[in-house]
């Protein structure tokens, strides 16, 4: 019951005639998110790095929305997910999403109380 790969991206707006031409145009797409997450990680735009969205710089929020779009991304063409039943792809999907969600709360969560410890309790910044 073997059946042919859809040849397209983007939810069709890209279309291959072949595999080949499709992997290489994922790779041209992973590419460029990652070199735009290169460039902005050497660049680092005052305008990113001065603005806070939830306790966190606007630059790291793009960092992670680009890892979990590169992530979806791999997961969607390569593990074929496409391919798979609704349910199993929310499940797939939403899973990671929500996990990852979770641990970026945790993690602004307790470095805001460590940041605050340093900044107003008995230890001082010592490096």
């Amino acid at each position: 019951m073997a059946h042919g790969h859809k040849l397209e991206i983007f939810r069709g707006l890209v279309k291959f005639k072949s595999n080949t031409q499709k992997i290489w145009g994922v790779l041209v797409f992973l590419t460029i998110i990652t070199a735009v997450e290169v460039v902005l990680g050497i660049m680092k735009p005052e305008a990113l790095t001065d603005t806070h969205v939830l306790g966190m710089k606007l630059l790291n929020w793009i960092f992670i929305i680009l890892t979990l779009v590169k992530a979806y991304y791999i997961a969607w063409d390569f593990m074929h997910l496409r391919d798979e039943k609704s349910a199993l792809r929310r499940a797939i999907v939403w899973t990671p999403i929500f996990l990852v969600l979770y641990l970026v709360f945790i993690l602004l969560v307790e470095a805001d109380y460590i940041y605050n410890i340093y900044k107003d309790g008995f230890v001082s910044w010592n490096f």
